[in-house]
């Protein structure tokens, strides 16, 4: 008899050692990519026009919304929803200061303001809109729209 015994040859266990490498990479991949929503929308999701000479903006940090649209309990008129809330014409002003003192001074120059209206907002809110954010001199203006027919508004 002998003193050692022999092991049956079989496939060695995986090796778990990197296990945990693998682990915190996938978690900073997805914490880096991922994008949290920054505004809780108070009006009804805007349903954008179509534009058939689309252009995707650059720096989305350098972008501040205004959304207009029908409110969600169904008063009449159109709503201008400034960051989380319901606010007015009046209320531009100081949204766009409140915007500029965020960023430093060289990347003021590059501020746009993107306006994402509703395909049946009134075209005089959105004149009102510009009207305020000329006279603070935010003269970078977007408009959010949705790659497609012009006539495919008409349709609707």
């Amino acid at each position: 008899m002998s003193k050692f015994k022999k092991r049956k040859k079989g496939m060695p266990g995986i090796s778990t050692a990197s296990l945990p490498d693998i682990v915190f990479m996938l978690l900073f991949f997805f914490m880096v990519t991922t994008v949290m929503r920054e505004t809780d929308l108070k009006i009804r999701k805007p349903q954008l026009p179509k534009a058939n000479q689309v252009k995707k903006l650059e720096r989305k940090s350098l972008v501040s919304y205004i959304y207009v649209g029908k409110s969600k309990d169904g008063t009449p008129g159109d709503k201008i929803q400034l960051n989380d809330k319901i606010s007015s014409i009046k209320d531009i002003k100081s949204f766009v200061f409140a915007e500029r003192a965020q960023h430093s001074e060289e990347e003021i120059k590059l501020l746009t303001t993107s306006i994402k209206a509703d395909v049946n907002a009134n075209v005089g809110t959105i004149t009102d809109i510009k009207l305020e954010l000329r006279d603070v001199n935010a003269l970078k203006i977007n408009y959010s729209t949705l790659k497609g027919s012009a006539l495919d508004n008409m349709k609707n």
